[in-house]
């Protein structure tokens, strides 16, 4: 009986194995069909909340006329934040973003029901960012394509490690479908949940990010998110004030990710999800007969920011509510993302920073707008430590590559501030309380199913340029491969490490976490 349990065990690592090589070559198709469908969700998403949007736009212009309207509004508040709440305790893993819990999936901390999450996370993102909440839909639309992708393996029957390639097609699809991005979706997909490059996932998240961008531009339209009119480029002799907004969007940055932490502290401290989400709820209905403009993700603050409708004061005024509400919003739990109205605090912060250099410093006024889309990329780079998504989203989505220099300059002074502040990337803050809630509930399926790492070898590292058998491998993972160039070299004892090899690493998916997370420290860390 031992004997052909053994037997039975080989021959399931060598399935995995076999289909991960011959899966290789269907990636393209793969990833055009998991983009559709995750392009279909995310547009469906995404016309749900901008009628939800209408609505509320409705409401409250009634609610300033009659005062009839207000007090049905704030009830219909009421209601909402009890209707989320309830979505929120049925499946749990709707709350927030949706990007920690794509990324713990991929890393095998826990698994999502995938029809219940994009029924869930659908309802509740459209009322709670719909209600007003300072949210944005780009996490929730990341998440409904990752279960669109993992709906699609499930009902094909993929192995485990065929369905993360899937997930990571349909969150790759589900950002390029939210922001009309498909470039920003694929490095999105290589920089913040894989956080290596790999050839497989570049031709599936390519694929799949194309083809969810086509769907949506056949629906909202060829135009970019935002429009701007930049007339001119930054002068060379002005760069140090680019640098003095990278110092400025660095330390705000690293003060976000603080808050956003202590707002779910404070949260964590009501026990009752109905309580906690009536704040926020409440807060949605004051602030919009009082405040509007701080409403929802604020992707229309943007346009009336670049075209100087906001005196200096104003602009601060603004960031100041909005940063606030945001934490108020996020630190609840309710369903949505963080993406847009982080993108929005960015655009407000270099707004108001390029007023003031052009009221103090003799700045052009021209450039007003350079300074917003600067901002926009360097409070993106601080927050999520991903800068190269963040410059390739923000030209994507203001239609404009002109800025490139800059934009790389503001994103590495801010990446470097917010790092030397010992800021945590948020994403990577967000996951660790996710899985600090989750460690206890991990499917026996899950402990047991097989998967495939890829860990790059960086120059420098422990084990560069030692031999397989003089490293100290994490226990129960075992070296498949080492992929050098274009060829896979069979891991023998005697092989020699060398920088720029990938290490191709088998384990169960229940410790894949602490196999990655030990592998990268002996890899990548110098």
């Amino acid at each position: 009986m031992g004997r052909e349990k053994k037997v039975e065990s080989r021959n399931d690592t060598h399935t995995v194995l076999k289909r991960f090589q011959n899966f290789r070559y269907g990636l393209i198709l793969q990833g055009v069909i998991v983009g559709a469908a995750a392009g279909l969700v995310s547009v469906l998403f995404r016309l749900a909340v901008e009628r939800a949007g209408d609505f509320l736009e409705f409401m409250l212009d009634a609610g300033t006329r009659q005062v009839i309207f207000k007090v049905i509004w704030f009830a219909a508040l009421a209601v909402l934040s009890v209707v989320v709440a309830r979505l929120v305790k049925w499946e749990p893993m709707i709350g927030g973003s949706g990007i920690p819990q794509v990324e713990g999936e991929l890393h095998g901390l826990f698994s999502q029901k995938w029809r219940r999450v994009l029924a869930a996370k659908f309802a509740g993102g459209v009322l709670s960012i719909g209600a007003g909440l300072s949210l944005g839909r780009e996490g929730p639309s990341i998440q409904l394509g990752a279960m669109a992708g993992k709906g699609i393996s499930r009902i094909s029957k993929r192995v485990k490690i065929e369905e993360k390639l899937l997930m990571t097609c349909g969150a790759s699809a589900g950002l390029a479908a939210a922001f009309n991005a498909p470039f920003a979706g694929v490095l999105f997909s290589l920089e913040e949940l894989h956080k290596s490059f790999s050839v497989e996932v570049l031709l599936s998240t390519m694929a799949a990010s194309v083809t969810a961008d086509f769907i949506s531009r056949n629906v909202f339209g060829l135009a970019p998110v935002f429009s701007f009119d930049i007339a001119m480029n930054i002068p060379l002799d002005l760069y140090w004030v680019v640098i003095l907004l990278g110092l400025a969007l660095g330390a705000v940055g690293a003060f976000y990710n603080f808050c956003i932490r202590k707002s779910q502290q404070l949260y964590g401290k009501i026990r009752r999800k109905e309580v906690r989400l009536l704040i926020p709820f409440l807060c949605a209905g004051f602030l919009g007969f009082t405040f509007p403009a701080v409403l929802g993700g604020g992707h229309k603050l943007i346009p009336m920011l670049a075209g100087g409708e906001f005196a200096l004061a104003m602009i601060f005024a603004v960031f100041a509510v909005k940063f606030v509400f945001s934490m108020v919003s996020f630190g609840s739990g309710a369903p949505g993302g963080i993406f847009l109205p982080l993108l929005v605090l960015g655009a407000l912060l270099g707004g108001g920073i390029g007023t003031l250099m052009v009221q103090t410093f003799g700045v052009p006024q021209a450039l007003l707008q350079n300074f917003i889309v600067l901002a926009m990329a360097g409070f993106f780079a601080a927050i999520v430590r991903a800068p190269i998504t963040g410059i390739i989203l923000i030209c994507e989505m203001t239609g404009s590559f002109t800025q490139l220099l800059s934009l790389t300059l503001i994103s590495l002074t801010a990446y470097i501030i917010a790092d030397l502040l010992k800021s945590q990337p948020i994403y990577e803050q967000l996951l660790e309380r996710l899985a600090a809630r989750e460690r206890d509930e991990k499917l026996q399926e899950e402990e047991e199913a097989k998967i495939l790492l890829e860990v790059p070898v960086h120059f420098g590292t422990p084990i560069c340029m030692k031999k397989i058998s003089q490293v100290e491998w994490p226990e129960n993972s075992l070296i498949v491969a080492v992929r050098r160039g274009n060829h896979e070299i069979i891991p023998k004892g005697t092989v020699r490490i060398r920088p720029g090899d990938i290490l191709i690493i088998l384990c169960n998916e229940g410790n894949s976490f602490e196999v990655h997370e030990q592998v990268v420290k002996l890899a990548q860390t110098v």
